[in-house]
């Protein structure tokens, strides 16, 4: 373990640790990329991220590699096969969603061109830096996350509320929410 201060939520186990100096709060482009977070971000609506964190390579090779074109011709027999798999979430409901944000996933690309330009458009295409000094400061929501889900789920998308949206808006990089004491807060 190093001297570096980091964020609060991070500190318990290096998973998280991993995870927080690697990935999170780091603009994100790719639509995979973005999808396998959507993805993730509902799974673990209820849950902690470390749950997620510890199951997310299930997740990845139960949802074939995060590709949103096999995820949405998902039959039931697959529906089926994932409710038996230990490995990830077994939540019929957020598997179904999964299917169903996997369908309007493909439709707002087709729209916009990518998932990547249509879902930055909810911070103008930056990253929001926040100016948190302790974790308790850092909201579940904000007016942006608001927006994001309100237009998700008039799209159709499923488990897609605020608190969701802001979560995968501080994962992709949309909003920079580490402590400004963090070493990442001035990396990313």
């Amino acid at each position: 373990m190093d001297n570096k201060f980091r964020c609060y939520w991070c500190r318990k186990t290096e998973i998280e640790q991993n995870y927080h100096d690697t990935e999170w709060g780091v603009p994100l482009y790719d639509d995979r990329k973005l999808f396998e977070f959507l993805i993730l971000d509902a799974f673990q609506a209820g849950l902690s991220w470390l749950t997620i964190l510890k199951k997310r390579e299930n997740f990845r090779i139960a949802f074939d590699n995060f590709d949103a074109e096999i995820i949405a011709n998902y039959d039931e027999k697959k529906i089926e096969e994932l409710m038996n798999n230990a490995g990830i979430i077994r939540n019929k409901l957020k598997i179904n969603a999964a299917k169903t944000n996997a369908v309007k996933f493909l439709e707002v690309q087709k729209e916009f061109g990518s998932f990547s330009k249509y879902i930055w458009q909810f911070t103008d295409n930056k990253t929001i830096v926040n100016n948190w000094k302790e974790f308790s400061e850092i909201p579940a929501k904000s007016i942006h996350s608001d927006a994001m889900s309100k237009d998700l789920l008039k799209r159709g998308f499923k488990f897609v509320g605020s608190t969701i949206c802001y979560a995968f808006m501080q994962a992709a990089g949309m909003i920079n929410d580490h402590q400004i004491d963090c070493f990442r807060y001035h990396e990313v």
